[in-house]
């Protein structure tokens, strides 16, 4: 997933701030960390930091300096704007455009290291922040977005655009930026404008609220396990950090399954005990809906209706309508006929895969009738019985150190050239946290690049990328990129070894890393990550190819103690398998995304009260065809963080993007494969245009035609060429 921090006067204008809020909370009660209402005498975030490429100065940020520096910044930025409009002169590219892509960098800073920091490692000081400053920063994009005679002078500017004589990138600045205020309310009447400053203040409250709750009802529905012997399934290592954790919550002696945020959690898939499987499952899909402190079903309805009245302002049906306009789907009917393209065949593969399950269950002489809480269970033994091969072999030869460097930055040498080279001289915000020089093929430094690994309590849930510098030749900067996993940390001595899909995850947001590190655009409003939510995870997806490719897995799949190969014959079973489970995982996967479109396409007036969120939630399922009671939507409402943030209405995109993605991966086997050659046309066409040209055009001048579904279908096995489910499939990394 891509969560990017991006500059303040970027297309959207502090979206992905106010997107940041509704992802970022912690429950951390340590008093050191109690906020602060003074700030320091120095505050390192109101200059550019010293280091290099401005990487910030997290040794020297404290929680007490973000708030006054907001401040500050918001300022700032305010006097810039006033400085634009008072000219005297007519307005001109120059004068207008360029002046305010310049505006706003303290600003942008400051945003960029809070919500950096809040994903990655919060504190009761940041979560009070957080909470002070998301209503000030949505009426700060008001300020700007609203502005009479800012806007007058973009439009004057506009309407003169093709006797301007203006290269691509700048036309397309005067373009999306006309656009991104058009899409904000500049051209509503002012009383209108008054509705939509209210609504979006209280939208960016929820949001904060939203998230804190999430991350809080996280740390607070673990599973308390009585008794060693309840755990069976688990390896020793497993079952001495569910100790460790329960000690640490002063549990001696007991046991701890913390939750993810996931319907499904890791553990399902070992846990020997069914009623323990059906405590930990019930457990995890009762977060958000069970009264109390954490509850959010009355924020997702409230949120529902205000973003539907938001929209009707904006001259749009629902929300869906509103969002749809501004990605490459373009239209809800066109995002509807695609799920719906896709959902009877997922649905009816979920069912065969079902039906061979129960034939395990039956053949043990289990009794029973499968149940959500079982599939992962017995899912696992039938991928022993057809494969024969489980988890827990592959994890000795997925150990973090090779995967990272003998995969991710491995395959990216490969392919696009570059060389990573770790550095212990700058300062991190948390011990285990790394970082990187990344160099260009010709040895010129193209960025830095920040690792975190691990699951801590003070980091929300996922996995994401995000950027504290973006690259602009405007501005003369280069990017800092970094990539957040949730890894759960082992044992004090003991090696990281991953699971399968850690490592997908892993290959996954190092191309959003990618994506970011090889721009090179000269407005950062293009930078990167900077395009629709329904393209960003192309580039991010294709790259999971590579964890998988023959040379490079054989690269990092070594034995994390005698150094030896994965054996031949269980990689090719590895490979084999890569498809097995598919109905299932695009199942789950098209339910979230079927609610979210449920959700965000009702008018105002249409939002489910509170206490009909969930009896909502299940007639959208029914009416897609897609309510399977062993297959649950991969998030439900009450902790769906994605369309509380930057993927409201947009959780369909990672599927969109994947037609993208599997017919680039055809592309590059048709094409030679691994090449330098087929890298660098990747980068050249694509990576390195960050949001600069249209998303599609961009694809469409890569791949020389339009895309296929059809590479989409055969890999998902929705088919009838890929009925055969020991094809290859490629996960998404949704």
């Amino acid at each position: 997933m891509l969560r990017s921090s991006v500059r303040t006067l970027s297309i959207g204008l502090l979206a992905a701030a106010l997107a940041a809020c509704s992802q970022n909370s912690s429950n951390s009660t340590d008093p050191k960390e109690a906020p602060a209402t003074e700030m320091p005498e120095t505050n390192p975030l109101l200059t550019p930091s010293p280091l290099p490429l401005e990487y910030p100065p997290f040794d020297r940020i404290e929680p007490a300096h973000f708030l006054p520096a907001f401040e500050a910044g918001m300022a700032e930025h305010l006097a810039e704007i006033d400085g634009i409009t008072a000219q005297a002169e007519a307005p001109t590219f120059g004068n207008t455009l360029v002046q305010l892509e310049l505006a706003g960098e303290t600003l942008d800073r400051v945003v960029s290291v809070f919500f950096g920091l809040n994903s990655a490692h919060t504190n009761d000081a940041l979560n009070e922040t957080e909470a002070q400053i998301a209503p000030q920063l949505a009426k700060h994009r008001d300020r700007i977005f609203l502005n009479t005679a800012l806007f007058g002078r973009i439009q004057d500017v506009y309407r003169a655009r093709d006797a301007l004589e203006l290269g691509p990138e700048s036309l397309r600045l005067v373009e999306e930026t006309h656009r991104a205020f058009v899409r904000a309310g500049a051209m509503l009447p002012e009383a209108e404008k008054e509705s939509l400053r209210a609504v979006n203040s209280e939208l960016a409250e929820l949001r904060t609220r939203f998230s804190q709750n999430v991350l809080s009802e996280v740390n607070d529905s673990f599973v308390v396990v009585q008794s060693r012997g309840e755990l069976n399934g688990l390896s020793d290592a497993q079952i001495e950090t569910a100790a460790s954790e329960a000690a640490s919550r002063g549990l001696e002696g007991k046991f701890i399954i913390p939750l993810l945020n996931t319907t499904q959690q890791p553990l399902l898939s070992q846990l020997e005990n069914r009623t323990l499987r059906e405590r930990l499952l019930q457990r995890s899909t009762e977060r958000g809906s069970r009264g109390g402190d954490y509850d959010n079903r009355e924020i997702v309805s409230r949120s529902a209706e205000l973003r539907a009245r938001r929209a009707q302002l904006l001259g749009f049906a629902n929300h869906a309508a509103y969002v749809l306009d501004d990605e490459t789907a373009g239209t809800v009917q066109a995002v509807n006929e695609r799920l719906a393209s896709l959902t009877p065949a997922a649905v009816a593969n979920a069912r065969r895969e079902a039906g061979e399950l129960q034939n395990i269950v039956d053949n043990m002489g289990g009794g029973f009738q499968l149940a959500a809480w079982d599939w992962d269970f017995h899912a696992e033994k039938l991928r022993r019985e057809r494969y024969a091969f489980d988890e827990s072999q592959l994890r000795p030869y997925l150990e973090l150190e090779s995967v990272l460097f003998n995969g991710l930055f491995f395959a990216a040498s490969q392919v696009y050239g570059i060389t990573v080279k770790e550095r212990f001289d700058l300062p991190t915000y948390q011990e285990d946290v790394r970082v990187f020089d990344v160099f260009d093929h010709d040895g010129s430094t193209l960025g830095l690049f920040i690792f975190d690994a691990y699951a801590r309590e003070s980091k929300r849930g996922g996995a994401w990328m995000n950027q504290y510098v973006a690259q602009s030749r405007l501005l003369g900067k280069r990017p800092v990129v970094a990539n957040h996993l949730n890894i759960p940390e082992p044992t004090h001595g003991e090696p990281t070894l991953l699971t399968f899909t850690e490592v997908i995850t892993a290959f996954h947001e190092f191309g959003h890393a990618l994506h970011g590190l090889f721009s090179d655009v000269r407005y950062a409003t293009f930078s990167g990550t900077n395009v629709p939510r329904d393209f960003v995870e192309y580039p991010s997806q294709l790259n999971e190819m590579w964890a998988t490719w023959p040379a490079v897995l054989a690269n990092y799949a070594k034995h994390h103690e005698t150094g030896e190969p994965m054996p031949e014959d269980l990689l090719d079973r590895v490979l084999s398998a890569k498809r097995f489970n598919q109905g299932y995982a695009t199942t789950e996967y098209l339910a979230a995304a079927l609610i979210d479109q449920a959700l965000h396409q009702l008018a105002p007036g249409e939002a489910p009260a509170a206490e009909d969120v969930l009896a909502f939630e299940a007639q959208a399922l029914a009416t897609a065809g897609a309510d399977l009671a062993t297959v649950p939507p991969r998030y439900r409402l009450p902790y769906f963080s994605h369309i509380m943030g930057g993927y409201s209405a947009g959780y369909y995109a990672y599927i969109w993007s994947e037609v993208l993605d599997a017919d680039t991966e055809q592309w590059f086997h048709a094409n030679g494969g691994m090449t330098r050659a087929n890298g660098q046309r990747f980068r050249d066409a694509l990576l390195s245009r960050g949001g600069s040209e249209d998303a599609m055009t961009l694809f469409r001048n890569f791949i020389g035609r339009e895309p296929s579904i059809e590479p989409l279908l055969e890999r998902r096995g929705l088919n009838e060429k890929a009925s055969d489910p020991a094809k290859p499939f490629q996960d998404a990394g949704t």
